[in-house]
């Protein structure tokens, strides 16, 4: 009899529970989260939005205001979008405007500023490229296409960093796990030309970014996915501990769990004016369960990425 219960609480909750992303926030900076080597304390979770997904949250100091960037997944539109806010609440988000055309799945908004100019890189893994967009300073939703730093694959969250006097772009492809892309250029404006160990090897749980790179001591940290348990389980903190031209050396420092409520995952996390940004998930009732996985199906809906 327990096991028929079981088997029927796994069949109603695989038809009728999906997952639900959110975005929150906790003060903490880097320099205590790499000594401590977990969260100091609750995550302030926003009040969810009515989007099946709020995650990849990235954040820009403009003029003052934080202001939040992040994906938006709806099952009936099929594709994401970058959202922006200009505080941390939902109210009132408005669509990035310049990215790209509506049929092209968009994610993993890359903010980071370079000569008191910010710029993000957006995933476009579906068109193909990545590409380096400039943020209009006085009208924060309003992105400028500069150009194409990469093409010709299906390049996913691409993280970009100055770092010993020059700019390192990780990023991974699609479908290859443990496989790790590393390109290096001495300006922004110039190409970027590949490492010569790629493709990096790399573990599985290290390969694919989860955020904003980070220095902390003269030491490089990258975030990155850890999909053992399940997609975007939990990330990894890894010490960058070479990285030249010719060679790259790290070790994996330590994990970081989600937290309840939203406790079934974690795959990002930025800081940002003394906070700690993160997205969470967790699961969802909804008698439309079995519906929206069949939309998904259809129509190929991606993961938050």
């Amino acid at each position: 009899m327990k096991d028929l219960i079981s088997a029927l609480n796994l069949i109603f909750h695989k038809l009728f529970c999906y997952d639900k992303w959110n975005i929150g926030y906790i003060s903490q900076s880097p320099e205590n989260f790499i000594h401590t080597q977990q969260l100091n304390g609750k995550i302030n979770w926003l009040s969810e939005d009515t989007a099946d997904y709020a995650a990849d949250p990235f954040t820009a100091n403009i003029n003052g205001r934080l202001h939040l960037y992040y994906e938006e997944l709806n099952f009936w539109k099929g594709k994401g979008e970058i959202m922006m806010t200009d505080d941390m609440h939902f109210k009132n988000k408005k669509k990035v405007n310049g990215i790209m055309k509506n049929d092209i799945h968009l994610s993993y908004p890359y903010m980071f500023t370079d000569s008191d100019q910010l710029y993000c890189i957006p995933e476009t893994a579906s068109a193909k490229q990545v590409a380096l967009y400039q943020i209009d300073m006085s009208n924060p939703n309003k992105f400028k296409k500069i150009r194409i730093l990469l093409d010709g694959q299906a390049f996913v969250d691409s993280s970009i960093i100055h770092y010993n006097n020059k700019y390192w772009l990780f990023t991974s492809i699609s479908g290859q796990h443990g496989l790790l892309y590393l390109f290096y250029a001495d300006e922004l404006n110039m190409p970027f030309a590949a490492h010569q160990q790629n493709p990096i090897n790399v573990a599985s749980n290290v390969s694919r970014s989860a955020g904003r790179l980070f220095i902390v001591g003269q030491k490089l940290y990258m975030p990155s996915q850890n999909p053992k348990k399940c997609y975007g389980g939990s990330v990894m903190i890894n010490e960058i501990t070479t990285i030249t031209e010719t060679d790259f050396q790290y070790h994996t420092a330590f994990e970081l769990l989600p937290q309840s409520p939203y406790d079934e995952g974690l795959h990002t996390i930025n800081f940002e004016d003394g906070l700690l940004i993160v997205d969470g998930k967790r699961k969802v009732f909804s008698a439309l369960g079995p519906l929206k996985k069949v939309i998904r199906k259809l129509k190929n809906i991606n993961k938050p990425n």
